[in-house]
């Protein structure tokens, strides 16, 4: 708010016949994941340098998961509060597609994006960065990793296990969409039933979750196949490691967009350029531990320990849109026999 005030302050002084609407104008409004914002995240480090770049002044609201900041969106639309929603991933897109959220917007640089990556043929929305779920094991304590599924189902890993809840995490929500697209929907149900024993723990959320893990609670978390490189990057150690499976591993495409009701149209629009150029795609690696949608430069060497899985079994986002209701309560239903 000092920030904002000061900037008021400064135009005023060299243009005096300007208005103060016109002032505020300049302040573009984002929508975005908690962690996305946190002083670990890339938020801090790519806001700050497209404040300097546009000369503007951004105003960054992160209200929790992005299951909540899209649930947000959705309920304020009739009287937008939001110029941009940052951090929608593929599992909700179809979801923010039926309340017709976005204004299509196409940017010059997403021709340099892979074109599987790319969600939306309307352009509604833009993918930022992606990764793939998968297992993380110890590598001091487990001296065969699972290589499969199928494989954390043997009994030696009976409540050695943590993942994360569906309902309310996004990596848990993309583990059940994996054994969706691996076992079907006749199958998947029989699956969570045989796992249910190995599980120690199905927490809320990813924190919850790896805090467990690196505490020595569990020697295997679901995470991301980027977790390795983390503690490479920082604490210089290869212990932690991904278990790479045959049957391939979920992706996760995260997204953002320019939402309908923005009195900032060029602005917004601007950022959505900036969030392709190499300015923003070089932060992603390192602080929100993803793989860059546009790889502008040489991923860092600590990504050597994170594997691009060969294969991505993915679901249609119309799919789970549709069905994405009746999984959940059908694995509630599971979990809690």
């Amino acid at each position: 708010m000092k920030t904002i005030i000061k900037t008021v302050f400064f135009l005023f002084l060299i243009f005096p016949n300007i208005s103060f609407n016109s002032v505020l104008a300049e302040e573009l409004t984002i929508y975005t994941y908690d962690s996305f914002n946190s002083d670990w995240g890339p938020g801090p480090v790519v806001f700050k340098l497209f404040e300097e770049q546009c000369g503007c002044t951004l105003k960054v609201v992160s209200p929790g998961d992005s299951g909540t900041v899209l649930n947000r969106v959705i309920l304020e639309k009739s009287n937008p509060q939001a110029d941009i929603l940052l951090g929608l991933n593929n599992s909700e897109i179809e979801k923010s597609f039926y309340y017709d959220l976005w204004i299509p917007y196409r940017s010059s640089l997403l021709d340099k994006v892979s074109a599987d990556l790319r969600l939306d043929k309307k352009h509604r929305v833009t993918p930022f960065d992606y990764g793939f779920i998968a297992f993380v094991y110890d590598s001091q304590k487990i001296t065969n990793p699972p290589k499969s599924l199928g494989d954390l189902l043997d009994p030696k890993y009976k409540r050695k296990i943590v993942i994360e809840n569906p309902k309310t995490s996004s990596p848990g929500l993309s583990m059940l969409h994996w054994t969706i697209g691996v076992f079907g929907e006749e199958s998947y149900l029989e699956y969570w039933r045989k796992l249910a024993p190995n599980l120690l723990s199905v927490t809320n959320g990813w924190s919850a979750a790896y805090g467990m893990f690196t505490k020595g609670e569990v020697p295997i978390v679901l995470s991301y196949v980027t977790s390795p490189a983390y503690h490479l990057e920082y604490e210089k150690t290869e212990r932690y490691q991904a278990a790479i499976f045959q049957e391939g591993h979920y992706r996760q495409i995260e997204s953002a967009g320019i939402l309908k009701g923005t009195k900032r149209l060029k602005r917004a629009q601007e950022f959505i350029d900036f969030m392709l150029s190499e300015k923003f795609q070089n932060v992603i690696p390192l602080t929100n531990w993803m793989f860059p949608v546009i790889q502008h430069q040489p991923l860092p060497i600590s990504f050597r320990i994170a594997p691009h899985p060969k294969t991505a079994p993915q679901l249609a986002a119309a799919r789970v849109h549709k069905q994405n209701s009746k999984w959940l309560k059908a694995w509630s239903r599971t979990m809690s026999e």
